[in-house]
């Protein structure tokens, strides 16, 4: 039974703990020969995507003719990391292939700005205002990593980013030049009559962020799950039966943290702050740790959504002699509390210990609003980091050929599709 107190059955009503009561009724009939890892997939193949909880009552679409200066305003308006890009030449009765060109996403904003501040060279023949580096900006899903220089990011003085956003080449750069696709189709998307169990591989295992969820009929978006929402359906069942047989586990017992202190990647405090979001690009991270220099404590986080606050408010650089990642920390943590703006950002590192259990990690992180945590021993030296990848991962399995091949029956074609 669910302890008292704590169970969505003794008075919460979210959509969340709704769901997480479909899944303790499931439970509670599972074969009692199956492991607790069996029956968590059992359920979750037997729920759909379409029971999901809205994650607005409107999703947020950017328009292909948008300028990059006003996709990165809506991405920062609404705090999230990416949105759909909708084709404004496509007809009306458009089906959702043809509807949308992509997705605009912080990490290809990232891929953009590194190369405006990157000089060509031999092993990177790009000029700034090129064509190809405009196409470079990918999102992860469909990367030229190999066009950023293996070299560290350049320096950059502390009115770099004045100049740049009030540069034509920043005025004119729409969002269809650095939107993001998935081979032949604009992104990797759900149908609803796709199981939870399908959703969950896909955010974990294929490193996927986000899943739009496609209304085949309407040809339009019907929502959009992304790893911070899973999390926060689970921190709403915390006190069902099924959830504390897993979230009670301590880190240690299910292989957390898979990334190790010798693996974290991270920047010194001294370096340039774009070498941070070089990084996180090139190793396809979300985020990375400010580590002081010549030692091995973190003294801050910095994540992909915080390049923002390069464009967003460049003037509170310019006293700086070169943007370096601990002057990128100050300035922006400045410049929010002055706005009394609420950021993550502002928390500085959240951490937590190898003998926290996994449930206590997902309240911090739903909470928090963060999407990873580090783990310190006593002295706050970097022992490895936990994300919301590595969470749900741990939560189910994916069965043999579940996929088939090349994620057969994932995509949703729409009736009379070439492809």
């Amino acid at each position: 039974m669910a302890a008292m107190g704590e169970s969505p059955r003794s008075g919460l009503s979210s959509p969340e703990a709704k769901l997480g009561m479909r899944v303790e009724d499931l439970w509670d009939v599972m074969e009692p020969q199956l492991s607790p890892t069996e029956k968590l997939n059992a359920c979750f193949e037997s729920i759909l995507v379409s029971a999901f909880p809205p994650a607005s009552s409107n999703i947020v679409e950017i328009r292909s003719d948008a300028s990059l200066a006003e996709a990165v305003q809506i991405l920062a308006e609404h705090k999230i990391l990416s949105a759909p890009v909708v084709d404004v030449d496509a007809p009306k009765d458009a089906n959702w292939m043809d509807r949308y060109v992509g997705i605009v996403e912080f990490a290809g904003i990232v891929v953009w700005i590194l190369h405006q501040s990157e000089p060509p060279s031999p092993r990177s023949p790009l000029s700034p205002a090129s064509g190809t580096a405009l196409a470079a900006a990918t999102n992860g899903l469909n990367p030229d990593l190999g066009c950023l220089g293996p070299e560290s990011a350049a320096t950059t003085p502390g009115n770099f980013f004045e100049a740049l956003t009030s540069s034509d080449l920043y005025k004119n750069t729409k969002v269809r030049d650095i939107s993001g696709s998935f081979r032949w189709a604009p992104f990797l998307a759900l149908q609803k009559s796709n199981s939870f169990l399908t959703m969950l591989l896909l955010l974990s295992k294929y490193k996927l962020k986000s899943l739009p969820v496609v209304d085949l009929g309407e040809g339009k978006i019907d929502n959009i799950i992304t790893q911070s929402a899973v999390i926060h359906m689970l921190a709403e069942c915390a006190g069902l039966q099924w959830f504390e047989s897993w979230g009670t586990k301590k880190l240690l017992e299910l292989g957390l943290p898979m990334m190790t202190s010798d693996r974290v990647i991270k920047v010194y405090e001294d370096e340039p702050v774009l070498q941070a979001f070089k990084l996180m690009r090139k190793k396809r991270i979300g985020g990375i740790p400010v580590v002081e220099s010549g030692g091995s404590r973190a003294v801050g986080n910095i994540s992909l959504r915080d390049v923002q606050f390069l464009l967003t408010a460049p003037e509170i650089y310019h006293d700086y002699r070169s943007i370096t990642a601990k002057n990128f920390l100050t300035a922006v943590r400045s410049y929010l509390e002055n706005h009394q703006e609420v950021s993550p950002i502002l928390s500085g590192m959240i951490t937590c210990k190898r003998d926290n259990t996994v449930k206590e990690l997902i309240l911090l992180l739903d909470s928090e609003k963060i999407h990873r945590i580090y783990v310190v021993d006593d002295d706050g030296n970097l022992e490895g980091v936990i994300t919301l990848r590595d969470i749900i991962s741990r939560l189910v399995h994916e069965p043999r050929g579940y996929f088939g091949d090349f994620f057969d029956g994932v995509l949703p074609l729409p009736q009379n599709s070439r492809v």
